[in-house]
């Protein structure tokens, strides 16, 4: 209408502006500031490289690519190429189908290899370090192959016939949508699912027997599934169970019944059930399927897990399903037969933190092959008989064995009498280990362990008298989903708690001293850790953070950003929950800076990180160096110490996620 004001977005853009001016001001600031210190540790960093480079040559195993088994063929990736070999002339006398190189993506690396099941079609995944989304290539195998099809940003895919794809598109760290394609004379794509719900993301995954494709729909704390029958590709997919909040289940399927692994029910933990109805009986009624899963009346328990238990992995065989467990620290593997209906149940190595399947075991196969590791111990290969009943321990020694390294395991009494696991490893031969330096890891977010895989600059650090200690706080996944709940949301401080117990009672019993002591944490773990240097910052001497998550009340207060949604169900919602944001405000790294003696702090960050933005990453260093120089200002004791806050922003590279050569370099 006539006289109506228009309001001025002037005010609005100009903030904008300033905002991306002081980010950049920022960026160069640090940048200067790198290039400056940067050269004070070339010489040590010369020798730490050779050095890394000599235990990468030594223990690294070739087989690290994706590898498929179908019948007696071979498919597996290495340095790039696609080979394909026959199973019983080993990988030897195999074949190049084609490289990377010969697609045109030269810096990519191969994610995900799929075959068709007529092994006429191959689907891969390639993504570079720069981009969390993967490129879809379809080849169409032959002397030469050919590329059929090419589909950007593709998370997961499964084939569902011969000639049927499906698969799923990720934007903004989002995946909602499930897609259908095929190769035959009528060629189409066409949409066959969509997520409406911000907080879930869908993936895709084939039950052992191919029998069907799931289509997955989980947040952080429930899950949906929906079906798709492989027999009849084109038809829509059939609801499992109705999302209940709470309730998380995944699906597999095993001659004509479907296994349900499930946190239904108390305690709220995983149990495997079985239906008793024969899948061709009910024809996947989708009325029928959800009555069974609400009632459980034709549910049978095959096995529930006990407390503070972790189910690491679950992998479903023709007559036996594996287990792998984690239980106070100690990884077993439990075999559930059902020709016999027994569980038996295997205490792995004691060195043992991490395990890896070989990728896609066959469903028919008579043993079962894995690997062990630790953070400083290379991956062993290990296989499991079902035939024979038995554990082998693989006879081909690919790697040097470690014998100097202890590995101890303690509890941590936390504030509220809860015992917190520590996995301790050093040096046999160290002397006096209240003078050795020590390196504490924490992470305690999302339900997710700490990173014990094998790393050569943790084997390094023990060959150099370092002591390293892995602390399982609440809020990460150790001791089952009670132990990630019991610290997310507004139990969140527990987790802060349990580090500080963890740290004091390392101290205690002579594992190095706060001086010799350094705290390392990636991503979300460097909640915790920010949390612990501002209230207890004399029990460290420094803190390494590799893209960490600092500013959790401004970035939980941007609904524009991809994950924050999607978050509430770890962090809270400070923007409708009042006695949330104050929560939140207790612990959060970067509101909590104040005047004081301040540890060194080391910072890797990504300029283009889409998880963690970079902006919080930089206000967080300039107000944590203000506050330690404000610090120093005021007091005049001899001998002051001022802390190096030194951040590196990669200008390349994606979060958390790096290859040997980039990973090396940092």
């Amino acid at each position: 209408q006539e006289g109506t004001k228009v309001p001025s977005k002037r005010k609005q853009n100009t903030s904008i502006v300033t905002s991306d001016l002081l980010h950049k001001n920022l960026l160069k600031s640090e940048q200067k500031n790198w290039n400056n210190i940067s050269p004070t540790y070339k010489a040590m960093t010369k020798r730490i490289k050779e050095k890394l480079e000599k235990l990468h040559n030594l223990y690294t195993l070739n087989s690290g690519g994706p590898r498929m088994r179908f019948g007696e063929n071979v498919y597996f990736e290495e340095n790039g190429c696609i080979f394909l070999a026959k199973a019983d002339d080993g990988e030897g006398n195999a074949e190049i189908l084609f490289s990377v190189e010969d697609l045109g993506f030269s810096d990519a690396f191969i994610q995900r290899i799929r075959i068709s099941p007529d092994q006429r079609y191959m689907a891969i995944s390639l993504k570079s370090e720069n981009s969390e989304e993967a490129t879809c290539i379809i080849m169409k195998l032959g002397n030469p192959p050919v590329v059929e099809k090419v589909i950007s940003s593709v998370f997961s895919f499964e084939w569902a016939a011969n000639d049927v794809l499906y698969y799923t598109i990720q934007k903004n760290l989002k995946c909602q949508n499930v897609f259908m394609t095929t190769f035959t004379y009528q060629k189409h794509t066409k949409l066959v699912y969509t997520e409406q719900d911000a907080r879930f993301f869908v993936d895709l995954y084939c039950t052992k027997d191919r029998r069907f494709l799931t289509i997955n729909s989980n947040s952080k704390t429930t899950s949906e599934v929906w079906l798709v029958d492989c027999r009849h590709p084109f038809a829509s997919p059939s609801l499992v169970q109705a999302r209940t909040t709470g309730v998380i289940y995944h699906i597999e399927h095993r001659k004509d019944q479907l296994y349900i692994l499930t946190t239904y029910g108390e305690p709220a933990e995983y149990k495997a059930i079985l239906t008793d109805n024969y899948i061709h009986r009910i024809n996947l009624d989708t009325y029928y399927m959800s009555y069974i899963a609400s009632s459980g009346k034709n549910w049978q328990l095959v096995y529930a897990l006990e407390k503070k238990t972790k189910l690491v992995d679950f992998e479903m065989f023709s007559d036996d399903c594996i287990m792998f467990l984690k239980n106070a620290g100690h990884l077993y593997l439990n075999v559930i037969s059902f020709v016999s209906h027994s569980v038996q149940s295997i205490k792995l190595p004691a060195w043992a933190c991490e395990f890896e399947l070989e990728s896609h075991p066959e469903h028919s196969t008579s043993t079962c092959y894995f690997q062990l590791s630790s953070p400083v111990h290379p991956p062993k290969r290990f296989a499991y008989s079902f035939k024979e009943n038995n554990l082998i321990e693989q006879a081909v020694q690919e790697v040097p064995i470690i014998t100097n390294c202890h590995t101890t395991r303690l509890l941590a009494k936390s504030k509220d009498g809860t015992l917190v696991p520590i996995t301790v490893f050093h040096n046999k031969n160290s002397k006096e280990l209240h003078r050795r330096p020590l390196l504490v890891h924490v992470y305690g977010a999302y339900g997710i362990d700490l990173n014990m895989s094998f790393k050569e600059e943790k084997l390094m650090l023990i060959e150099e008298g370092w002591i390293l200690a892995y602390c399982h706080v609440r809020g990460g996944g150790e001791q089952g989903l009670s132990w990630h709940r019991d610290g997310c949301q507004h139990n969140k401080l527990r987790g802060l708690h349990d580090l500080r117990a963890c740290i004091t009672l390392l101290h205690q019993l002579g594992f190095s001293q706060p001086n010799h002591t350094a705290l390392a944490a990636a991503s979300a773990g460097g909640v915790l850790a920010g949390a612990l240097c501002n209230t207890d910052p004399e029990l460290i001497r420094a803190m390494v953070l590799q893209a960490p998550f600092v500013d959790v009340l401004n970035t939980m207060m941007k609904t524009h950003l991809p994950l924050t949604i999607e978050e509430q169900e770890e962090w809270g919602n400070p923007l409708e929950d009042e006695k949330c944001m104050k929560y939140i405000k207790s612990y959060c790294p970067y509101q909590n800076i104040k005047p004081q003696c301040y540890p060194s702090v080391f910072i890797t960050a990504y300029e283009n990180d889409e998880r963690i933005p970079l902006t919080g990453i930089l206000q967080y260093v300039q107000k944590l160096r203000k506050a330690a120089l404000d610090h120093a200002s005021r007091t005049s004791k001899k001998g002051n110490w001022i802390p190096n806050i030194i951040l590196d922003v990669q200008a390349s590279g994606s979060h958390c996620d790096s290859s040997w050569e980039r990973s090396l370099n940092e």
